[in-house]
């Protein structure tokens, strides 16, 4: 129907206009009118619906996982300077790379605003969005295409003829306009607000429906071309070509010399906070793709780019108090009370410390001036005091000895940094404790989210995860959203929970340092009944596979009479406590100890699921006894311990290839 194609393609003009090119040139009452007017057609006349329809922005169906996508050309991460003086080292290493000359406009550089979200790719094929992708470990990344179409600003078509396979690469982010109004929302909501905008920018992406997704206030700037780059003579020409193809190219500025390029860094460093937008510094490109390929890669950074970060945003203020909140894990951390001050402009009173040692290491005082930072332009935290400031009525701040919520004595383990109470009954803990209890990995407790937990912690129905296995269908049935059928249902998967077996219900307790892993490798020596009466640190400690520290959080948990309490409540409600038979190992890891380290593209449970179900065991320590390291992007000490015992070492790929077929 011509009136069809015709709304679909002024929508996604209007679209452009508004989303790209920042100059609309209808009302938002008319452009809605356009808009229901097709989607009325489309609703009667649904074989005329397409996929790439402006109306299916509103997401898919929810997903289970998402799918891994492997990129055809890495997406490399960038090395950094903090100095104007890194920025001239290297320039004079471009230059010397690609052989001195002296001509003015040599090299040229491009320079563009680090944008702070998430780092995503865009395939076109013959002009239509075919996929979109998580960076992920730069390798390998998740399939998002579902929640991409979401994204206004992210065309499903590119106009103006672009090569048959286009791979924008750019960042999804959160305008601080929209951030604010999102967290006006949620709070009215009584939930609680985000942290920053980039944590909900990634957060949202990651979300398995998209339909949450589409309710989120996403843009996107693209900044690179990855498949499809060879037809650009430059980065400024391709940057150009994806915006005469509809995309939302990050603005950018060329530049004949490196002294250019650090007044345009210093300039940013001191409007950054004109933009709608976080940014945490410039990026700074060779704009020739003749020389890129030149300078080529070390590692996993490309030699012809590099990111001048800016310096945290700081000031000065009075330290009034140190309060201390108790986390979601029992973590007690100490907060400071702050003289409001602004910084970057936002208006700060509170700010973190971090841990005990941290205030002590850092010589602050209760009553001290000290200096104020946004690490990463958003959390606010006191990086240090300023003794001449002092006047003699400062003091020392001291860590309580009992939790302010409960009053239970507070455990700090020899080696860690943290202080926590361990009641698992604490309300500081509870609700958390719950959400922890029912999710897949844990005991699995199907339609019992976040939302639904604190509900039920909130009107008194739950206490604990005890108090679960009591609930009844007609104390939900009253409940907003319940009906008779649903009630059932959820009393039922509660009960159907009593099944798993005891690693997992020994994991869904929520004890520190006690993962699946772990879990399984203790319930196969002790059953609960065991750690009830009182198994020993040593005799923990001697399973394969668990530590000093491991054990000592072990034990600490079962001498607290009110987890103790706990343990036996959920025993009599029937859940398995037993000692669990290991299975006889098979698998092409059978006796292979595998260690994983750094970040990848899936959660870490992920890879240690494949090890063992492949007979393998998952060890957190790199020994000469270890048989591989998985090392994702910033693996750290464990992939140098690995390196100097010779160990074998796997990135994602050849992790696949233990695995046959």
């Amino acid at each position: 129907m011509e009136r069809v194609e015709w709304l679909r393609a002024e929508i996604r003009r209007h679209n452009r206009l508004y989303h790209v090119e920042d100059s609309p040139e209808v009302s938002d009452a008319e452009y809605d009118a356009l808009y229901r007017e097709l989607e009325d057609l489309e609703r009667e006349h649904p074989d005329l619906a397409t996929e790439d329809s402006p109306t299916q922005r509103v997401g898919a169906e929810p997903l289970e996982e998402f799918e891994q996508v492997r990129h055809a050309i890495p997406m490399l991460s960038l090395a950094n300077a903090r100095k104007v003086e890194e920025l001239r080292e290297w320039d004079a290493r471009v230059r010397r790379l690609l052989g001195e000359d002296e001509e003015p406009g040599y090299v040229r550089y491009v320079t563009e605003l680090k944008i702070d979200g998430l780092a995503v790719s865009l395939r076109y094929e013959a002009g239509r969005l075919v996929q979109g992708a998580t960076r992920g470990n730069g390798t390998v990344g998740e399939d998002v295409t579902q929640n991409l179409r979401t994204v206004r600003s992210i065309p499903e078509r590119l106009d103006d003829g672009p090569p048959e396979v286009l791979e924008a690469r750019g960042e999804v982010y959160i305008p601080l306009g929209g951030f604010e109004e999102f967290n006006r929302r949620v709070e009215s909501e009584g939930k609680k607000p985000f942290a920053n905008p980039r944590n909900l920018a990634a957060g949202s992406i990651r979300q398995l429906d998209p339909h949450i997704t589409a309710g989120r206030p996403l843009t996107v700037f693209l900044y690179g071309v990855g498949e499809g780059g060879e037809a650009y003579e430059s980065h400024s020409a391709a940057l150009a070509g994806l915006k005469e193809y509809g995309l939302r190219a990050n603005p950018h500025r060329l530049h004949d010399d490196i002294e250019s390029v650090i007044q345009e860094c210093e300039r940013w460093a001191a409007e950054r906070e004109s933009l709608d937008y976080q940014v945490d510094g410039v990026v700074v490109k060779v704009d020739s793709r003749e020389q890129q390929r030149t300078l080529g890669s070390v590692q996993k950074s490309p030699r012809w780019a590099i990111a001048y970060k800016f310096e945290p945003l700081a000031g000065r203020t009075r330290l009034e108090d140190v309060i201390v909140n108790v986390g979601r894990t029992g973590a007690i951390t100490p907060q400071a009370v702050l003289s409001p001050v602004n910084v970057g402009g936002v208006t700060i009173s509170k700010a973190t410390l971090h841990n005990e040692d941290y205030v002590k290491d850092k010589g602050i005082l209760v009553g001290d001036e000290v200096v104020v930072e946004r690490a990463g332009d958003v959390i606010p935290q006191v990086v240090r005091p300023i003794p001449e400031a002092r006047d003699g009525s400062e003091y020392a701040f001291e860590m309580p000895t009992h939790c302010p919520v409960c009053g239970v004595e507070v455990s700090r383990p020899e080696g860690e940094a943290i202080t926590r109470c361990v009641n698992a009954r604490c309300p500081a803990q509870a609700v958390e404790r719950i959400i922890h209890f029912s999710t897949k990995s844990a005991m699995d407790v199907e339609g019992l989210g976040e939302k639904l937990a604190t509900r039920l912690f909130d009107l008194g129905l739950v206490d604990d995860v005890a108090d679960l296995y009591e609930l009844r269908p007609d104390q939900l049935t009253p409940l907003e959203g319940f009906a008779e059928k649903s009630a059932e249902n959820l009393v039922n998967a509660i009960a159907a929970s009593k099944e798993q077996p005891f690693s997992r219900v020994l994991y869904a307790l929520g004890i520190q340092h006690v993962g699946l892993v772990t879990a399984g490798l203790i319930s196969a020596r002790f059953s609960g009944q065991d750690l009830l009466e009182g198994v020993s640190a040593e005799s923990l400690a001697e399973i394969d596979g668990v530590g000093g520290v491991l054990a000592g959080s072990v034990v600490g948990y079962f001498e607290l009479e009110e987890n103790r309490r706990l343990v036996r409540r959920l025993m009599e409600r029937g859940l398995d406590f037993g000692r669990e038979e290991p299975e006889a190992a098979e698998g092409p890891l059978v006796g292979k100890r595998v260690v994983v380290t750094g970040s990848l593209s899936r959660p870490r449970s992920h890879f240690v699921e494949r090890i063992e179900s492949a007979g393998g065991t998952f060890t957190s320590s790199v020994s000469k006894n270890t048989d591989y390291v998985l090392a994702g992007e910033d693996a750290g000490s464990k992939l140098a311990k690995a390196e100097e015992l010779g160990v074998t070492v796997l990135d994602e790929a050849g992790f696949a290839e233990l695995f046959p077929g």
